[in-house]
């Protein structure tokens, strides 16, 4: 229970909250299912972004592992979850997801993210005990092989900026040197930031470029075309920074590129901004990784804002909801391109729900900055790296099919972090 000096993120019953009934006071399974939960753990690990792992420990000595988006506050979180979870059965994914839902409403995309660690892990768990992989209890397969694309950034200019006129580090030099080198190491998608500064008397508060800036992003585009031909799937990240007639304005000036997306190009929320610019373009529009429900995918769908959408598998509250969230898209006739900026882990986990859509296109891959990435899981099944050549084997072991190196992540845990695998 937490103490006075922690926070506690639970919604007490009553003050209108519709609660359901969520109490199983027996279980019918069979000893071998009967299983309980025991706790809760957490760590840190320091990648690229801060990766948070949580492990869900039962009485049967079987474990799972999940993984929150952007760790810091959603481990917290999860962390203190274990009063809710201690003797519930984890092969109850979806009843344990409702229940996390009703006892931490309106904690928004910091609890989605928490839920999904803890679901995840549920299935992992689920998996072991049934001796399946986790995608077979999604639905089964649509594809052995994850596609992937590759975030290259900023060309090879990540972090330089501040230090040096923009114009002479963002440059179609560096986007075309970064392009062959991710289409040399297997990838045949990937995309890059096109929302990075231009010149110094740009007015970044006012969302609008100027011809200036316009001329330069088509240069950068321009330059990667020319490197990597027309064969290779290429998107743009506009990171939701513009108004709707620069979006249209920059989309346009871009179009005889033939890009596979224009990411994000207005600022979350304004659905009907981001709707008028997906209106205006033929170039296809793709959102959604900072929609984390059922509901909001319904109503962004609904107002026709994406051509694509990218729901996170690490903060969407589960590999179940993002099979509904998959559903209703394929409902709207749109296919998914995942948001991913998580460790082996949590890209393995978007594999095997990956897998088990009909409607996936391709998964985000955001470590190449990261050397070790590869190293930190090992499979449980067979052999060979996580990613390889721009694609993932769907994992064949049970549960997720993979393990975490020990020494990898002990090597890599943040300073107020202990290994808890």
């Amino acid at each position: 229970m937490p103490n006075d000096s922690e926070p506690d993120y639970r919604i007490p019953q009553g003050g209108g909250v519709p609660w359901r009934d969520m109490g199983v006071e027996e279980t019918h399974r069979p000893p071998e299912r009967d299983v309980e939960i025991t706790d809760v753990k957490t760590m840190a690990l320091a990648g690229n972004f801060t990766w948070g792992i949580v492990k869900v420990e039962t009485d049967a000595g079987v474990y799972g592992l999940g993984e929150t988006f952007r760790a810091e506050a959603a481990l917290d979180m999860a962390g203190r979850m274990d009063i809710d979870l201690e003797g519930e059965n984890p092969l109850d994914t979806d009843r344990i997801v409702e229940l996390l839902n009703q006892r931490y409403t309106g904690c928004g995309r910091i609890g989605q993210a928490a839920f999904t660690a803890i679901e995840t892990a549920c299935y992992d768990i689920k998996g072991k005990v049934l001796d399946v992989p986790v995608y077979e209890l999604l639905g089964g397969k649509y594809r052995d092989e994850i596609k992937i694309y590759c975030d290259t950034h900023g060309g090879e200019s990540l972090g330089e900026a501040e230090a040096h006129d923009p114009r002479e580090v963002y440059t179609p030099e560096s986007y075309a040197r970064a392009a062959r080198e991710v289409v040399d190491a297997g990838f045949d998608a990937l995309k890059f930031d096109l929302d990075v500064p231009t010149h110094d008397t740009y007015d970044e508060a006012n969302r609008r470029m100027d011809n200036e800036a316009i001329e330069h992003k088509r240069e950068l585009v321009r330059a990667v075309r020319e490197e990597i031909g027309y064969d290779i799937d290429l998107g743009m990240d506009l990171h939701w920074n513009f108004t709707v007639e620069t979006a249209v304005r920059l989309g346009r000036a871009v179009e005889e590129f033939d890009l596979a997306w224009l990411e994000d190009p207005c600022p979350p929320g304004k659905l009907d901004a981001q709707r008028r610019v997906r209106e205006k373009l033929d170039t296809p529009v793709l959102t959604g990784e900072n929609l984390v429900t059922p509901s909001q995918f319904h109503d962004a769908l609904d107002a026709g804002i994406m051509d694509i959408a990218a729901p996170d598998v690490n903060k969407c509250g589960g590999l179940g909801e993002y099979v509904t969230i998959a559903k209703l898209c394929d409902l709207y006739g749109v296919p998914i391109a995942s948001h991913n900026i998580s460790s082996p882990l949590g890209t393995v986990a978007g594999a095997h729900v990956s897998a088990a859509i009909p409607n996936f296109v391709a998964m985000e891959y955001h470590a190449r900055d990261v050397p070790w990435w590869n190293d930190l899981a090992v499979r449980t099944h067979g052999s060979g790296p996580i990613l390889e050549d721009g694609y993932i084997d769907v994992p064949e072991g049970p549960g997720l099919g993979i393990e975490l190196d020990r020494d990898v992540a002990e090597r890599y845990l943040t300073d107020d972090s202990e290994l808890v695998i």
